[in-house]
Formats: structure tokens, C-alpha cells, sequence
């Protein structure tokens, strides 16, 4: 009797432990406790395709929901000025590739933030910019367009996600390479430039892979060159302008960021469950983002800072050799 007693006493005691230390341990975890919200600053189509997968899996790590707030508008100013002067608590990031926290603050002059505004969180994927037409159009490569455009110039149209964001630089960059002038029609976002060109809108999309991939598997899309270093596997024949002799290579990096000014040790939180999320979902990861054309390449916060400062060096000068 004696020796139940005790082994009871023990058991009980055990559980008070192991109480008292989960209490503990939520009592220090301060971070987070309630839902996350992430501002994608375009319309549905490519940046967040390529951010959602991550975003499903990171309530596993981090005991809160990560819902995404749509708030398009100038090209992805709007939504990163909201982001950027938030309150620096780990509760509202930004999902975006360099184009709305780099560029805007360089072609924008009441952006309101510059990429220093910032505290990147994560990047977790590159996606691709690429030219597109309908399945029928007289272009089979962009060798023809070239030509074509050199004999009517300013008369072929093309459509890209806003004024100067990134894939609009991209295609001004071959277009002065080139020597050739198109017409520009801005849209507010990847999907719908898509859209634009599949209801025969514009001549040619400019936009990220993500959109475009399932017309182009389809049929009803094909894909004219990439703005990559090397071939895309999801486009294996697909050439790079690169190697159709027009050398630009513009990566999209695509990532979180919180306000300047967040605590390290929320950063550090985030840093730890992204990196938990690449390590343990490497098939749920591959699958989805391999779907929609992107690749999986994660870079801590340090690393992230540096990329985007490696960006900003990149499009001033770009910038500078594009203006007239």
C-alpha cells in the first residue's frame, strides 16, 4: 500500500512539473498570440501563389494563423507604405519580391519608405519574369518580334504589372538592347496582364511565371524567352533572353518583411520557423511551387538584407542608363 502511495505521489508530482513548466513556457512565449496578417501589395496572381504554401505551413511552428490582406495599388506602393508604417510588433509583414520595396522608393517620389524601411524576415522562393503570347501569335521567338518591331515601331503592344516595377524595367532593359520601341499598358498585377493578353488586349504579357504557366501548358499561351540566368526545369524549351543575344537577367526573390524597428527576437522567431518549414516540407514545398514555375531558395535575414541592398545598387544604375 505504502509503495502506491508514493508511486501516486510521484505521478502527481511529475504532472505538477510538467504543468508548472508548460505554464512557464507559454507564460515566456510572448510572441506570437494572435493571428499574423501578410500584406500582399498586388492583385491575386503571382507573388502570392509562390508565398501561400509557405504561409499554410508556418502556423505549425509558430501556434497562430498567417492570413493574407490583399492591398494592390501603384504598383505595390500602397501595400508596403501600409506595411512599413505599421506598428513594428511582428504582427503585420509584407509578402513581396524586390520590386515593391526597392524599386518603388526609386521611381516613386512619395513612396514614403525606401528599402532601409524594412526588416526582412525571410526570402523563401524565385520566380520568373517572362514574355508571353496567345498560341497563334505570328511570333515564334523574340527574334521575330525584334524584327518586326523595328519595321512598326511603338505599334506592338505589351502589357506588365505597373509602371516601373520590376518586370516593366526587365522589358525596358531589352527593349533599349534591343534598339526597338513597343507600347506599354500597365495592369495591376501578373494575373491580370494574363488576362489582358488572353482577351486579346495587348500583343504580349510581361509577367511572373505563376499566372501564366497553366495557358501555357494549356495551349492556349506560349512563352517567348525568360529573364534568367539559366533555363527555367518548368520551361526546359523556353531560351533565356540571355541566350537569344539580349543579356538580362532580373531575379524575382520572393520573401516576408516586418517594419524597421521589430524586435530581433521576434525576426529571430520568424527566421527559425521559415527555416523549420523549408527543412520539413521539402516535397509539400517542391509540389506546389514547382507547379506554378518557381523555385524553392530560402535566405535568412542577414542574407535577405543583403540581397535587397544588392538590388538597390542594381536598379539605381539600371535606372540611371534608362532614362532618356
Amino acid at each position: 500500500m505504502k509503495e502506491r502511495r508514493w508511486m501516486a505521489m510521484g505521478v502527481a508530482l511529475a504532472c505538477s512539473v510538467l504543468f508548472l513548466t508548460g505554464t512557464a513556457m507559454a507564460a515566456e512565449r510572448k510572441f506570437p498570440t494572435k493571428p499574423i496578417q501578410v500584406i500582399i501589395p498586388f492583385a491575386p496572381g503571382e507573388t502570392d501563389s509562390i508565398l501561400r504554401p509557405f504561409a499554410e505551413k508556418l502556423p505549425e511552428y509558430l501556434g497562430q494563423p498567417v492570413n493574407f490582406v490583399y492591398k494592390p495599388g501603384a504598383t505595390g506602393t500602397v501595400g508596403a507604405a501600409f506595411v512599413a508604417a505599421s506598428k513594428p510588433d511582428g504582427y503585420t509583414l509584407v509578402g513581396t519580391s524586390q520590386s515593391s520595396v526597392v524599386i518603388n522608393p526609386l521611381t516613386q517620389k512619395d513612396a514614403g519608405y525606401t528599402w532601409e524601411s524594412f526588416a526582412p524576415v525571410g526570402a523563401v522562393a524565385e520566380g520568373t519574369l517572362l514574355f508571353s503570347v496567345q498560341s497563334n501569335a505570328r511570333w515564334k521567338t523574340i527574334r521575330d518580334l525584334v524584327a518586326e518591331a523595328k519595321n512598326n515601331p511603338g505599334k506592338i503592344s505589351y502589357a506588365t504589372p505597373g509602371v516601373y516595377n520590376i518586370m516593366h524595367l526587365a522589358a525596358e532593359a531589352f527593349l533599349k538592347q534591343a534598339g526597338i520601341k513597343m507600347n506599354h499598358i500597365p495592369a495591376q498585377g501578373s494575373g491580370p496582364v494574363v488576362t489582358a493578353l488572353l482577351g486579346g488586349h495587348v500583343d504580349i504579357a510581361g509577367s511572373g511565371l505563376s499566372p501564366a504557366l497553366p495557358h501555357i501548358k494549356a495551349g492556349t499561351m506560349r512563352a517567348l524567352a525568360i529573364f534568367k540566368e539559366k533555363r527555367n526545369p518548368s520551361l526546359p524549351g523556353v531560351p533565356t533572353f540571355k541566350e537569344m543575344g539580349y543579356p538580362v537577367v532580373v531575379p524575382t526573390t520572393v520573401g516576408f518583411l516586418a517594419p524597421k524597428g521589430t524586435p530581433p527576437e521576434v525576426i529571430e522567431i520568424y527566421h527559425s520557423a521559415l527555416k523549420k518549414v523549408v527543412e520539413n516540407h521539402q516535397a509539400f514545398l517542391a509540389d506546389r511551387v514547382d507547379k506554378i514555375g518557381a523555385i524553392v531558395d530560402f535566405m535568412g535575414p542577414a542574407e535577405h538584407q543583403a540581397f535587397l541592398k544588392s538590388q538597390y545598387i542594381f536598379f539605381s544604375g539600371l535606372l540611371k542608363e534608362l532614362k532618356p
